[in-house]
């Protein structure tokens, strides 16, 4: 609803000036404000469903907090569900023979390099850190601690899968609900978002190259510059006193994070 509201806010003024956003087409410009502005409602939404009931939430109650399992190891686990989801996906496209997908052309890629580049940011930045603080920080997180790790595996990883509607081929939408079961289970084991995000961030990198028929040094040149500047904002966020130590216990009332079952 908050997605929404702000895009009609952000397309009125648009439509003023006389830029068409009433066809199917809306200008790649346009199609990034919106999309920022849903990954931004999607953290607005977290944190106050979190907060309902006087609760008093911190960002590490969300994973945002060092893998428990060690960060070499962390590493480890988010290369493998990787290669896990490549493998799954090449073969269900194969199997259904999907169709490419045109988020990138709707975004405005092939227009300006401008547009390339905020499209590159909004994929490989800015989507994975709004997308896994609500979906593994939160929505999992909540369901995890009201049911346990695989219904609320199951039952983010369809949510996951279902956002993506309109954004993604409909036979894409079962492979992005298994990566979303899959970054669950990352979640579960590490007990870090920053892992899901990186390997959120890996996927969308990999997946933007390809699409835009990169070479695979291009292709690394974005995946390193998409860390890197994941990398930034967290410790931008921790030097504003925004992110900080996880306490050893949630206190009364608090949202809390389960680190089991």
């Amino acid at each position: 609803m908050l997605a929404a509201l702000a895009a009609v806010l952000i397309e009125l003024p648009a439509l003023a000036f006389g830029v068409d956003v009433t066809s199917s087409h809306i200008p790649g410009g346009l199609e990034i404000v919106d999309t920022v502005v849903q990954d931004a409602a999607f953290v607005v939404a977290a944190v106050f469903f979190a907060q309902l009931g006087g609760r008093t939430v911190r960002a590490w109650q969300f994973g945002l907090r060092p893998p428990r399992t060690g960060w070499k190891r962390a590493a480890g686990l988010v290369v493998l569900l990787f290669f896990v989801f490549l493998i799954f996906s090449v073969i269900w496209g194969s199997a259904f023979h999907a169709e490419k997908d045109k988020l990138l052309e709707q975004l405005g890629t092939g227009e300006s390099t401008d547009l390339l580049v905020l499209s590159a940011a909004l994929t490989c930045v800015i989507a994975p850190i709004c997308e896994e603080f609500l979906f593994r920080g939160y929505i999992f997180t909540a369901l995890r601690n009201w049911h346990g790790t695989w219904p609320a595996a199951i039952i983010t990883g369809l949510a996951f899968g279902g956002v993506h509607v309109g954004s993604a081929p409909v036979i894409d939408l079962v492979p992005l609900a298994g990566l979303g079961f899959g970054l669950c289970v990352l979640y579960r084991y590490t007990g870090s978002l920053y892992a899901c995000i990186v390997a959120h961030s890996l996927n969308n990198s990999i997946a933007f190259g390809s699409l835009e028929g990169w070479r695979w040094p291009s292709v690394l040149v974005l995946l390193l510059s998409a860390f890197a500047a994941i990398g930034l904002i967290a410790l931008g966020l921790i030097r504003a006193g925004v992110i900080t130590p996880e306490r050893s216990a949630a206190g009364p009332g608090a949202f809390g994070v389960s680190s089991g079952g």
